[in-house]
């Protein structure tokens, strides 16, 4: 009966003594809903890295529910949340790129005028002077005095082909990175570094390249915050020749992921490769609160640190629960 006494009394000690972690319920899973809701509840100080690429209000699939206004306000209370749920000493890198055809209503509407693609050497000059030499003249007429097409005419003496179209507004280039630095700052983050990844040309979202001086997309941003706290620099988390290569350096030379068959618009799991061994060391939890397929939290898991993702839509936090718990076993 003593032995039986003492069996329970200690297995009643070894219970009482596992107080399960708050974070439990949290670690090694995907949370579907919406992340300013999820962070939310999260428990305080539980996270070391949060690596992610919100939408980038650029008209994909997955964020056109959003305005301009709705986008800003999901990436200001995103950040804000952080600022509870990171450690001190903790990192926030953002990857994100700039808008490159961001619509503006007020911005002016020239035309491009293509000197080296104009098949027609009939000039706007050209067609003034006819003009006033042929006051009563028609289109077509004006077009056979000219010997060019009507369309030529119409082109050259009407400046119809303005920026934006007749009837919808012009683009510019929008930078983002002023933007997330002040949300940042404000909730007591600080920009800490900032990285560009160099990615292969992307010829499809840069479709005005035919017609402007404008460059091709061929690279992102990644930003760096920092959660006041003592940061441990542990030179030994890379190897020398890393250090060299891609450690100590801003820029970073990756190719894009060439087919987004698992979701519109996924990051390549090199890029989350050195972010996470840069910045976290094994067993630590890395916070990803736009999972979508699920890349951050697949390669958290192959590098033996815990993870958090938040996806909301149900389809995306499936595919990265899969890809995750499969890739890495």
């Amino acid at each position: 009966m003593s032995l039986q006494l003492s069996m329970l009394n200690r297995i009643a000690d070894m219970v009482l003594a596992y107080v399960p972690s708050v974070s439990d319920d949290w670690l090694n899973k995907i949370h579907v809903g919406d992340s300013r809701a999820v962070l939310k509840s999260m428990p305080d100080n539980i996270v070391d890295l949060s690596f992610w690429s919100p939408p980038y209000f650029v008209g994909k699939e997955y964020e056109a529910h959003l305005t301009f206004q709705d986008w800003q306000n999901l990436i200001c209370d995103v950040i804000k949340e952080h600022t509870r749920v990171m450690k001190e000493g903790a990192f926030m890198v953002i990857n994100i790129a700039d808008i490159l055809c961001f619509v503006d209503p007020n911005m002016p509407r020239y035309m491009a005028n293509n000197v080296s693609n104009k098949k027609s050497p009939v000039t706007r000059e050209d067609v003034l002077k006819a003009k006033i030499k042929h006051p009563k003249a028609s289109r077509h007429e004006l077009a056979s005095i000219l010997g060019c097409s009507e369309q030529t005419i119409q082109r050259r003496s009407e400046h119809n082909n303005v920026r934006g179209g007749k009837g919808t507004a012009g683009t510019r280039v929008l930078l983002v990175g002023g933007m997330l630095q002040d949300w940042a700052k404000e909730a007591g983050l600080y920009l800490y570094d900032h990285r560009i990844w160099h990615k292969d040309p992307c010829w499809a979202n840069s479709r005005w390249h035919s017609n402007s001086y404008r460059a091709v997309d061929e690279f992102e941003h990644l930003y760096i915050f920092w959660k006041p706290g003592i940061v441990d620099v542990d030179r030994e988390r890379l190897g020398r020749a890393e250090w060299a290569e891609w450690g100590s350096r801003g820029v970073w030379n990756i190719r894009s992921v060439q087919r987004n068959n698992r979701h519109e618009c996924e990051f390549p799991e090199m890029l989350a490769d050195r972010v996470i061994r840069l910045l976290t060391d094994k067993g630590d939890v890395v916070l990803d609160p736009f999972v979508g397929s699920g890349t951050t939290t697949a390669v958290a898991r192959k590098l033996k640190r815990k993870y958090i993702g938040i996806e909301r839509l149900k389809k995306y936090a499936q595919l990265a629960e899969a890809r995750t718990n499969v890739e890495a076993d």
